[in-house]
């Protein structure tokens, strides 16, 4: 791993996003149809949270699609299940920069600011593509 590579070199650009308000079983569908399992969640322009496939899992307590759908949109709202103020990191950090907070935290994802708009998004399996690309 190069000592100073840019963030931007691994962060993913093309981003799904969900905003406040937005309905759970929406949510759930970008994240199954995008193949991703980690959504920033803006208010206007501003990054409030992170939602996960796990939080919608955790949220859930199982069953059928159509039934997790269903409970979801009427119990719970999509700011009752996301992280809220969730860690990020500088568009002009480093790779390394990145890996140590992740390493560090109890999460798998960074979202990537700068100048406090959301720019990018990292997450461990774009760590882990990095270092086997190294060698």
């Amino acid at each position: 791993m190069r000592k100073n590579e840019p963030i931007a070199t691994i962060m993913s650009t093309e981003l799904v996003t969900a905003h406040v308000g937005q309905k759970l079983s929406e949510v759930r569908a970008l994240l199954s149809q995008g193949h991703i399992h980690h959504i920033p969640v803006l208010s206007g322009e501003r990054l409030v949270g992170l939602i996960s496939s796990a939080d919608i899992l955790k949220a859930g307590y199982g069953g059928s699609d159509s039934e997790i759908d269903s409970t979801l949109d009427f119990t719970a709202k999509l700011e009752d299940v996301m992280q809220n103020n969730p860690t990020t990191i500088s568009a002009q950090s480093t790779v390394r920069d990145a890996a140590e907070i992740l390493a560090e935290g109890s999460f798998h994802c960074l979202p990537v600011v700068k100048d406090e708009k959301l720019v990018g998004i990292v997450t461990t399996t774009d760590l882990l593509r990095y270092l086997v690309a190294q060698y």
